[in-house]
Parts: structure tokens; sequence; C-alpha cells
């Protein structure tokens, strides 16, 4: 008998289909050996050794796993092929405690008969690079957190914590934040045409104007409505005549498979899924589901790679498909290979992208939940469009001269041939212009000026931040949905409008961090530490002196700042709000969950109660209280009637004070209901309005399918 270890009990399921019963196949359940939670456990004057310990929960898994062992005539560690993957495979290693000859490391990008098979033919040992690599960061996040947490909880609050890579994702957020509060926007105007042919006004087209006097306007070139309305005034009577036609053909090429970022960004554009939902569900996908006859077999190659890297076997099976489900047309004269820009990349290493490029999607729907369906879909769809042709289209420019003085352009587009776009579809705007010749005559049908405002940063939203992260080089495809996951639950930060907003004490936390630590925070430090593990990962570095070479300093500069950094004054705002337990006065305080109210006699009156943010609208069911911000024991966001118990209203959405045209109930800042423009709510709902909620607002009332949208016509209906 032969075993065969792997992370995960639905991995387990899946191989046991493909093998014999030779095999006797093991779950770990994770990792099966930690640090302590209780203390450091690094021995931070011996070459920073790591003390080991078997959690509670994994005893019992061990104790069988060593049985099964002793009896195994050879053991096959079959975690995933990354640092955790191999971590894992060594701690098994260590508690198991068998002769080398029996240990066996095997791994594959995908739970398939075949990949295990061939894993089987050709196993290694385990690499110990991976596992120092593992180790480094594992030991480094521990260092950072045990000795800088304590530190925040004495100068700021307790239970404050604080971690090297999420740090530094709290800064992009901080510094963003003041970004957007810093701006002022700029006001600016455009000026544009609606023309036509002289024999057909039916075929109109738009214009903007480019130049004046032979001299290209910028962006905020026409800076008020005065200088606007001088120029319309120089157009009124003028003559318009094609001066210039250019055409050329435009190539829009196809989209590399997906990395992990690339796939959560995605997947958080397309369908809202957060990058812990998208892992969790690609996790599925990668260790099995069942497919009737088929039984359970994985359907996506491994989901944490930053590699574009397909293999031939599935760059045959595409072209294949492509050639005979799509046409020949469709099909480059050789594979699509894509080249990426992260410095060590393991090319051995594949994109992610279906185990069969002969799964459609459709064909497996019945066996797939909604959401599993969703992610697998996008998956193929780009995997089977990386390998497809471009898509071709025919760009026409027109310059068009105006009263002598004024040029104005009119853009055109149509698709020539769809390319990879016919299966993987993106927003493509065709813009089809009436056949024109140079020196023709056009008639003015109207002049139209309109005013902008230039626009500030934006918050991160998931994809954004994924993206950022990456660009920075902070953290690596496995940690980009843990480092966003722990800011939230820490409090730093928190979603509005599905955006990231720093919390007063995520500002606190990082102005802290900032100012007396700042190589913790700085994005370039950061990405330098990053570098070291993959330098250790493929022996380029040794792991302890990487460790050294940051703690040590790190160590010191902690020492310095405990005796130079105060503890800042809690606060103790005065409020005119009467504890109903004591009767005496309220006060603000801080903890690591924000802003409270507390009785001014604690400790002997322990009255506490949320602070609530008021939004200044009046509760349009009783219309005595007012709407405030609130939220669950989950920390989860929500607007209620601050005249609670007495009035229940409550809104999962952030409402605006405006009235919904079609049935009289409050607006909210909305998500995707049915669109149905309306100029009805034109003079009540304004431009800010709709813009700061990304350009949706919709009825609270949920049965009422109202939805304004900031469309293009949106200054037509001002």
């Amino acid at each position: 008998m032969n075993l065969l270890i792997v992370e995960s009990p639905t991995k387990a399921k899946t191989i046991s289909k493909f093998l014999s019963k030779d095999y006797k196949i093991e779950s770990s359940y994770g990792h099966i050996r930690d640090l302590p939670k209780s203390k450091l456990g690094i021995d931070v004057e011996n070459n920073f050794q790591p003390s080991y310990i078997i959690p509670v929960k994994s005893k019992k898994i061990a104790s069988n796993l060593k049985k099964i062992a002793q009896k195994a005539k050879i053991i096959f560690f079959a975690t995933d092929e990354d640092r955790e993957g191999e971590a894992i495979s060594w701690h098994l290693a260590q508690i198991l405690n068998q002769p080398e000859e029996k240990i066996k490391r095997i791994a594959f990008h995908e739970i398939t008969k075949e990949a295990v098979e061939e894993a089987l033919k050709n196993p290694r040992e385990i690499d110990i690079n991976l596992v120092n690599a593992q180790q480094a960061r594992r030991i480094l996040d521990r260092l950072v957190g045990y000795k800088l947490s304590p530190f925040l909880w004495r100068k700021i609050a307790r239970g404050l914590s604080a971690g090297r890579v999420q740090s530094a994702a709290l800064r992009l957020i901080v510094e963003r934040e003041k970004e957007i509060k810093n701006f002022k926007p700029q006001e600016y105007w455009t000026v544009s045409a609606l023309l036509s042919k002289l024999k057909d006004e039916q075929k109109t087209f738009a214009s903007e104007l480019i130049k004046i006097k032979g001299k290209a306007i910028p962006k905020l070139g026409i800076a008020n409505e005065k200088q606007a309305n001088q120029i319309l005034e120089g157009l009124k009577n003028g003559s318009y005549k094609v001066s210039d036609i250019q055409k050329k053909e435009i190539k829009k090429y196809p989209p590399t498979p997906f990395t992990t970022s690339l796939l959560q960004q995605e997947a958080n554009k397309k369908f809202g899924f957060t990058a812990k939902k998208t892992m969790f569900i690609a996790q599925q996908l990668y260790e099995g589901v069942e497919l009737d006859k088929e039984g359970h077999i994985g359907l996506i190659t491994y989901m944490r790679t930053d590699s574009f890297n397909l293999a031939d076997k599935f760059l045959e099976q595409a072209r294949k498909f492509i050639k005979e489900k799509i046409g020949a047309e469709y099909t480059p004269e050789k594979p699509n290979r894509f080249k990426t820009k992260a410095k060590l990349t393991q090319e051995a290493h594949e994109a992610i992208r279906p185990t069969s490029a002969n799964k459609i999607p459709d064909e497996i729907k019945e066996f797939l939940t909604e959401e599993q369906y969703k992610l697998y879909k996008l998956i193929w769809q780009r995997s089977i469009a990386s390998q497809m042709k471009e898509a071709i289209f025919d760009s026409t420019g027109v310059e068009i001269i105006a009263a002598n003085d004024y040029l104005f352009k009119a853009h055109g587009s149509i698709i020539k041939f769809d390319g990879f776009l016919k299966i993987y579809p993106s927003k493509v705007e065709e813009n089809i212009l009436p056949n024109l010749e140079i020196n023709e005559g056009l008639k003015l049908e109207k002049l139209d000026k309109k005013q902008h405002f230039t626009e500030g940063p934006a918050r991160y939203s998931e994809a954004s931040l994924i993206k950022a992260l990456e660009e920075n080089g902070i953290g690596r495809p496995s940690t980009y949905a843990p480092i966003i996951n722990v800011i939230q639950n820490r409090n730093y930060v928190q979603k509005e409008n599905n955006k990231f907003a720093p919390t007063e004490i995520g500002v606190s936390v990082n102005d802290l961090l900032v100012e007396h630590f700042p190589k913790i925070v700085d994005l370039e430090f950061t990405a330098k530490m990053e570098d070291d593990l993959d330098k250790i990962a493929q022996a380029e570095k040794e792991w302890v002196p990487v460790l050294k070479e940051f703690y040590e300093p790190f160590e010191k500069n902690l020492i310095n700042k405990e005796k130079e950094v105060a503890k800042k004054k809690p606060i103790e705002e005065k409020t005119d709000e009467i504890c109903e337990k004591c009767g005496k006065p309220m006060v603000v305080k801080m903890s690591r969950y924000g802003k409270f109210l507390g009785c001014s006699g604690f400790p002997e009156c322990k009255n506490i109660k949320s602070l609530a943010h008021n939004l200044g609208i009046k509760c349009p069911k009783c219309e005595k209280g007012e709407l405030v911000e609130k939220k669950t024991k989950k920390r989860r966001i929500f607007y209620a009637c601050d005249n609670f118990p007495e009035c229940k209203f409550a809104l999962w959405q952030k409402p605006i004070n405006k009235f919904c045209p079609k049935c009289g109930n409050i607006l909210t800042e909305g998500k995707n209901k049915p669109l149905i423009f309306s100029e009805q709510v034109a003079h009540s709902i304004t431009k800010r309005d709709s813009e700061k909620v990304g350009g949706k607002i919709s009825c609270s009332n949920k049965e009422c399918d109202y939805c304004y949208e900031n469309t293009k016509n949106y200054e037509t209906t001002k």
C-alpha cells in the first residue's frame, strides 16, 4: 500500500477516482504545524529558529497519518505546487518521521487522471528553497505582528495589530483618500458641432472642436462659459467643409490568459466578486466537481500563479476547437504566446485555464452552481480567446474647417473582423460616419457647448487595489485576497459603494507607522522584501541573513520609539447626551473599531453606545428621526432611523435626500436594478449626485423598478 497525502479532502476525493486500490489517499486538512498563538515562537538569538507546534485541531489528523505512514511502502506528498504547498509537505515529512527513501514529492497543475499519473512517474524531493521562502515570510510576518502590535496597543488603542504587507496596502488606501480630499476640480468647456451631408440631412454625425487658428486646444483651454460663448459667436454664420480624411486599420490583440490577479480583477468587475470569493470558487473548480458519468474531475488548473504560460497540450486542443467550432479564419498561423512582466515567474508554471478546451461551459452548466458556472465560463472564454486572431477595425478620422479659423474632428470606427471578440466580448462601440469627400460642404445642424470639471483620483475598488498591489510589487498571487481580507477585518478600511475608504482608526495607525516606522509601510522596501523572498525560493539568497537584515534595525527602532512616542491622549469629546443608566454626560471615546459613546462615569458606569454617523436626512417613514449610518455585529454598514425602536426603518443601500418620481419612496445609491432612463427626475437629481455613485441611483422600494443612470445624454436633460 502506498500513501498519498494532499491538503484538501475534496482534492483527495477527486484523485481517488483516478488511482487504483494500491493507493490510500488522505488529507492533512491544510497546515498541520504552525507557530504557537500564545507566544512569539521564534528564537531571534538563535538564527530565528521557529518553534512549531501541532494545533489541537490537527492532533487527531497527525496521529492518524502517522499510523498509516508506518504501514506504507512509499509516501507521496501531493500538496499544491507553490511555497505554501511545499511547506505543508515538509511539515508532514517532519511529523511522520519516516526514512528518506520512503518520502516522495509530486506536484501537478491540474487534477486530472493524466496529470496525476504523469506526476507519479516523475517524483522529486521536497524543495527546501521553497520551504525556506515560506518560512521566512511566516517568520517576518510573525515578528512584525507580535512586536509592533503591542506598540500600537500602548500608543493608540487596545486590540490593534500591524502586518507587514497589510500595512503597505493600508497606506495606498489612506494616501488615495488624502489625494481625493485635497483635489480641487478645475472647470473647462468643450464645443461640438452636429453636422450632416448637404444632400442627406438624416445622416448626422458629431464632431468636436480641436483647433483655433491652427493652434491645438488643450484640455483646459476653454476655461469658462464666456470663452465658450465667444467661440459659438464666431462659428454662428460660418460655413463647414471637409478638409481632410484619414483612414487606417486598427488591430485589437487578444487578451492574455488569466493570472491570479487578472482573474480577481475581472471577476470583481464583471460579477462583483471579492478576491476572497473568487479564490474560494476557483479552489472548488480546481479540486473537482461531479460531472455525471465522468465523475469528480478538476475543471481548471492551479489558480495561484503569475505566469501566462500555457501547456502545449492545451494549445493544441484550443487551436483545434477554434478551427472546428468557430472557424479556420479565427485560428492564427501559430499559437499565441505571452511573456509575463513578473521578475521571477517560473515558466514551468501555467496560467489559469480549463483542464480541457472541450469542456464547454454551457454543456456542463447543470453540474455547477451559478457562481461556479460564471467563473468557469470566464476562464474558459479568456483561455480560448487568447489563442484566437486579433479583431480588426476600420478607423476614419475626418477634419472639418469651420468659419476659416476653426477645426473640428469627427471619428468613425467599424468592426471589419471580430476575431477573439466573437468568444470574449468587450465593450466596443461602433460609430459609422457617412461617406464623405475632401472639400465637401456640410450643413450645421446644431452647435453645443458643455461644461466639465477635471476629475480627481477615485477610491480603490478590489480590482484596482489588486492591480496597484501587483504593480508596486506588494504581495504575491497567493496573498492578494488575504491582504484585503485582513485590513477589512481589522476595521482599518471599509467599503462604501464597493470602494475602499479608510476608517479613522485606520488613518491613525497608518499615520503613526508612516512617521515612526517608515520602512514597514514603504512600498519600495516592501517590494524589495518580496523580491528577497523570491530569491530565497530560487536559491539565490539565504533566509537567515535576509531576516537579520530586516530585524536588527527594526528592533532597534522599536526600542527607541517606545521611549520617544507618547501615548495618544484618548479622545474625550463632551456631548449633550446623558447616560440613561447613571445620569452623567456621555463622551466620545476611541477603540479599535473607531469612535463610540461611553459614560464619563467610567469605570463605575460602563455604559457604551455606538456613535452613529448622521446623514442629515429626515426619516421618510416616521418623519421625526433622522437617518444614520450603523453597523451590524459583523461590521456591515446599514442605514436606519435614529428613532429606533419606535421607528424600524432601515436600508442596506445608502440613501440620498431625493425621492422617486414613480412611487415617492426615498432614492438610494443603487445597485444593478433594471434601467429605466427618465427625464422626469432631471430636475431633482444633479450630475454630482449621479457621478459620485458611478452613475446609478435607484428606488429603495423593492417593488419599484425605477433607476436613473448618468448617460451620455445627461447634458441634454440637465
